[in-house]
């Protein structure tokens, strides 16, 4: 592993940049050894008045079996809640100790920590930080004591050494490379379809790598039936191309220009006249020749948001039948991109089965789409068949769910809301872990900008920041951001042990990923993962109630890694091959 040189700070809002100086002074906790050791402190999201933060230490010294961070604020900040450790502070002075499941740090290892805090005129980081009553200076302290007399001279070993540290034991998870599923087209969330466009900084956000970034693959975006109205988006489409990885472009249309319909209204459902289908067609094809014109690539037009939901808003009604007429012989016209059949409500095979029995309509699409509202009560949470017989790729392309709120509470902003991350958990990152294991390729959200989503909107009556990320974008950046596009799933094996734990393997740049949801009230610690081959490294990330995909300990010997799978939590680990 290579070590740091230098103590060094996250992405902070701040600005803040950690420099090494004088220590201060801590008593040293028993059983602990001294310490070399480097100290990464981010400020993972600010407002006026206050801030959360992450701590990460990398022990570069001897193994310590606890341990104690010390650190001062120069501009009165005041730690107001932590998670992840027993956090007091006197003065300016801050003092964080390891709490039960945490204290042991291998040599090389690392173990993280968060807190909220409260701030008046400034907010600078900490400019020195203690371990166990060492500086921290990021460079490794000396792991015994050097010799007081010549080392003997005796002849070297007839045998080299093992290069392979002996594994941890039976594994309670076991990768298995061989057997592979679908191919991860990505995780995403929509714009808002009749609003104003995400700024450059909230796309950024949602869907970058870096640190308090989600990392979405796919956007979803509204095809307007008024040209006048594409331009409001295309900036933010830009931008999530250019500054994002791999990111695709979903756009979906809700209705035709009124007068192409039977109803002679954008609303109310109401069919596309047939004579008006060859205009249809050139309407989605303008729509993204001028994307393209505009430096955006949409990958996957839908022909259809909801065909079979006729709301007092933006709809439009189509049988399976027609839907298969319109894709068969007009679908070629559609340039540039391709097609997706027909994001129905709940992904009721009647409006795609006759598209993939028809040979001509079949080859004028790319991709099944559907909505998750009923979709498991009706039991169509399951691999497509059908789908899967002619190598289409399934993406779920709409869900939205807020029933935590009671009917509009200021609970939102709150991290630590248990009802807020009792959905979140059991209700959306159990239909994520659902929908990879029914082999679907792809699970976008509803809107990725809003009170109840991945980001906050502001509005006051609900407790958000606007563009800070919240619980629930954290949790699905556990599978956004470490599931890229192209990787695939594969199988793997649980002991008794890990079978509270719900857990899908992914395979891809080189890399084994495991997202791992615990739903239960328990810890399962000290559980062994075994890859398919050895590992060069191992990171461990986690959501709970309490920690926003913060950095975990791990231990990794071969081709094994040990971690601790917190209670109620959702995390993933992630091998380097």
């Amino acid at each position: 592993m290579r070590r740091p040189r230098v103590i060094r700070a996250a992405a902070v809002s701040a600005g803040a940049v950690l420099v090494a100086s004088t220590a201060i002074a801590v008593a040293m906790p028993a059983g602990a050894a001294a310490a070399g050791c480097a100290v990464d402190y981010g400020v993972s999201s600010q407002w006026q008045g206050g801030f959360g933060a992450t701590v990460a230490i990398t022990n570069l010294g001897d193994p310590v079996s606890n341990w104690t961070l010390a650190w001062s604020y120069s501009a009165g900040q005041t730690v107001t809640q932590a998670w992840n450790t027993t956090l007091t502070q006197s003065g300016a002075a801050v003092t964080a100790k390891n709490v039960s499941y945490n204290g042991a740090i291998a040599t090389n290892g690392t173990v993280s920590f968060g807190f909220n805090g409260s701030w008046t005129s400034s907010n600078p980081a900490p400019s020195s930080f203690t371990l166990n009553g060492v500086t921290c200076t990021g460079d490794p302290a000396p792991t015994s004591a050097p010799p007081t007399s010549a080392p003997p001279t005796s002849a070297p070993p007839t045998s080299a050494p093992p290069t392979t540290p002996p594994p941890n034991g039976p594994a309670d998870i076991t990768v298995n490379g061989a057997t592979k599923y679908q191919t991860v087209d990505g995780f995403g969330a929509a714009q808002s379809i009749w609003g104003s466009a995400w700024s450059t900084t909230d796309t950024q956000t949602l869907v970058g790598l870096g640190a308090n970034q989600l990392g979405l693959s796919i956007v979803r975006t509204g095809l307007s039936p008024e040209s006048s109205e594409w331009p409001i988006h295309a900036d933010s489409l830009k931008t999530a191309k250019a500054y994002g990885s791999n990111v695709k472009i979903l756009a979906s249309p809700w209705t035709a220009p009124a007068a192409w319909k039977t109803n002679n209204s954008r609303v109310n459902g109401g069919k596309l006249k047939t004579d008006y289908y060859d205009d249809y067609a050139n309407h989605l094809n303008s729509y993204v020749q001028y994307m393209r014109g505009q430096g955006v690539t949409i990958d996957v037009t839908s022909v259809q948001n909801e065909p079979d939901w006729h709301p007092n808003y933006d709809s439009m009604d189509w049988s399976g039948t027609e839907l298969r007429t319109f894709v068969r012989d007009q679908g070629t016209k559609v340039q540039n991109t391709k097609l997706m059949v027909a994001e129905a409500v709940n992904l009721n095979y009647n409006f795609t089965d006759p598209t993939l029995n028809d040979a001509t309509a079949r080859n004028n699409i790319g991709y099944i789409g559907g909505h998750l509202y009923g979709t498991e009560e009706s039991g169509r949470l399951r691999p497509y068949s059908l789908a899967q017989q002619y190598n289409k790729p399934v993406w779920m392309t709409e869900w939205n769910l807020h029933a935590a709120d009671g009917g509009g509470s200021n609970i939102w902003g709150n991290p630590a809301n248990t009802a807020v991350w009792n959905e979140t958990l059991d209700d959306i990152m159990r239909t994520v872990h659902k929908s990879m294991e029914a082999n679907w390729n792809a699970y976008i959200w509803w809107y990725g900008k809003r009170y109840y989503s991945f980001i906050g909107d502001g509005e006051s009556a609900f407790g958000t920041v606007a563009g800070a990320p919240l619980k629930r974008g954290y949790a699905f950046s556990q599978y956004a951001k470490y599931v890229r596009p192209g990787y695939q799933r594969v199988a793997l094996t649980k002991s008794s042990k890990a079978s509270p734990l719900e857990v899908t393997a992914y395979q891809g740049d080189g890399k084994v990923t495991l997202v791992i949801l615990n739903r239960s009230n328990s810890a399962v610690n000290n559980t062994v993962v075994q890859a398919p081959q050895n590992v060069t490294r191992a990171e461990h990330y986690l959501t709970s109630q309490n920690a926003n995909a913060a950095s975990q300990p791990t231990s990794v010997n071969g081709g094994q890694a040990t971690i601790n799978v917190g209670a109620r939590s959702i995390s993933t680990l992630v091998f380097t091959l």
